[in-house]
């Protein structure tokens, strides 16, 4: 590998002026500044990030850990955080826990002194994990996890609000008998989606009974819920599932079933994911922006990060909108949006 040292002997100038001259520190005249470049570019010369980040206590390398890297709703969040990372100059480290918290202990260790920050979505987790695990010292944003933390950042959607807007839109177009889809248990988004619907159904259907069943955020859940729904009697007239990937699933066993979406049974979901769209009907859902939660995120790491991050801008929310498409609508056309 060629070193700095080699550079300085080919150049002829020291190790010193090799550094100024390719960190732009000044110091060297441009003639040389040029010389030292020239021959830094053709033998190939590459600095070492691990003794650069011994001297600027920066490695430029920001670790994310999220549940999973599978799906829409994950690809398009890591885009957003990408994307705001390589307009500053920075690298992405990514892990996946899978819902496994020694898996999570494990990853949080492996990235201490490898990354200026991290970016951390546990929404399994609570409170008392996070104190053991979370390095100390170390910059830290929680995005969609618990954040009873003060010493914490944190930027979370609109879980309950959004949630609870979807069934004022249910409720408003008649439906009574509403069902709903959870997502994986012990999930922070999922509670917060269940307590909406929950709610709203006290509030405008005194004494109905809820109508829950589980899932996991993946299709095949959400098409093994579709079939245990089409066989309940009486059976529901509204699916309120807490992605839109089950929704998309449940709609394809429901329509296997014969059902009209959404004449006999409406359907919604939640994430507002590319694909819902482009589903036939198109799938009405709580739009999150996804792309925006990222790049929000990173930015409020690297406030934090430069030690400019006031405590009245330490935990924000990520609002969400009602989208509401054809499978809640049937008569507009497939695809048009009413937010």
């Amino acid at each position: 590998m060629v070193t700095i040292k080699d550079v300085a002997r080919e150049a002829g100038v020291s190790v010193a002026s090799v550094s100024r001259a390719l960190n732009g520190h000044g110091g060297v005249t441009a003639q040389t500044q040029a010389r030292i470049r020239e021959v830094a570019t053709r033998l190939r010369y590459v600095p070492h990030v691990a003794a650069r980040s011994l001297i600027t206590r920066r490695t430029h390398t920001v670790g994310t850990l999220l549940p999973d890297l599978h799906g829409e709703f994950f690809s398009e969040l890591i885009r957003g955080i990408d994307l705001a990372a390589r307009a500053r100059g920075q690298h992405l480290l990514v892990s996946s826990s899978h819902d496994d918290t020694a898996e999570v202990a494990a990853v949080l260790q492996a990235m201490q002194g490898r990354v200026d920050g991290l970016l951390v979505m546990l929404p399994q987790v609570d409170t008392a994990f996070l104190q053991q695990n979370l390095p100390i010292g170390l910059p830290v944003v929680l995005m969609n996890t618990a954040h009873d933390t003060p010493e914490h950042a944190s930027l979370e959607v609109d879980n309950y609000g959004g949630a609870s807007r979807m069934m004022q839109h249910l409720l408003d177009i008649g439906r009574r008998r509403i069902a709903f889809v959870q997502g994986p248990a012990g999930n922070r988004d999922v509670a917060e989606r269940e307590r909406a619907y929950r709610d709203a159904l006290v509030r405008r259907l005194p004494g109905a009974e809820p109508i829950v069943l589980p899932g996991d955020f993946s299709e095949a859940s959400g098409y093994a819920a579709g079939e245990r729904l089409r066989r309940l009697d009486p059976l529901p007239d509204a699916v309120f599932a807490a992605n839109d990937m089950m929704a998309i699933g449940c709609m394809a066993a429901l329509r296997e079933a014969g059902l009209r979406i959404p004449e006999d049974v409406a359907l919604a979901g939640f994430d507002d994911v590319q694909m819902t769209r482009y589903v036939t009907p198109a799938l009405t859902t709580v739009r999150v922006h996804i792309a925006q939660l990222g790049s929000d995120a990173l930015a409020l790491l690297d406030a934090q990060v430069d030690g400019q991050l006031a405590p009245a801008e330490r935990h924000r929310q990520i609002p969400t909108e009602l989208v509401v498409r054809a499978s809640t609508r049937g008569t507009d056309h497939a695809g048009a949006d009413r937010r």
